[in-house]
């Protein structure tokens, strides 16, 4: 059974720290994330960037500690040709971001 849009949220708000960081890195305003909370609907689009967040989340915290994992997001990344991840959740791109994590992987076990 799939998990509801808000308790996604509510689990990814706790594990960056605010909602005002989750709202930043989905590119939303805090007040959307809020609403999400209350159980307010969510569009398709940002449904995705929701759940595409909680993969790379969840992949990433198996590699590295919690500002490990959020120092990997914002910086700049060479297997991404050097954009920063979290500008490629925000667009949806979740090919690209499961090749960079795949090969972070490889790099952190070799």
């Amino acid at each position: 059974m799939p998990v509801a849009i808000a308790a996604k949220v509510d689990a990814l708000r706790i594990d960056v720290g605010s909602a005002a960081r989750l709202a930043d890195m989905l590119g939303v305003s805090r007040a959307q994330v809020t609403r999400w909370l209350r159980g307010s609907g969510i569009d398709p689009l940002n449904a995705e960037k929701v759940d595409l967040l909680e993969l790379v989340w969840a992949n990433l915290l198996r590699l590295y500690e919690r500002e490990a994992a959020l120092a990997w997001l914002f910086g700049l990344n060479p297997f991404l040709g050097d954009r920063r991840p979290i500008d490629l959740i925000r667009a949806g791109r979740t090919e690209e971001l499961m090749r960079a994590i795949r090969a972070e992987r490889s790099d952190v076990f070799a």
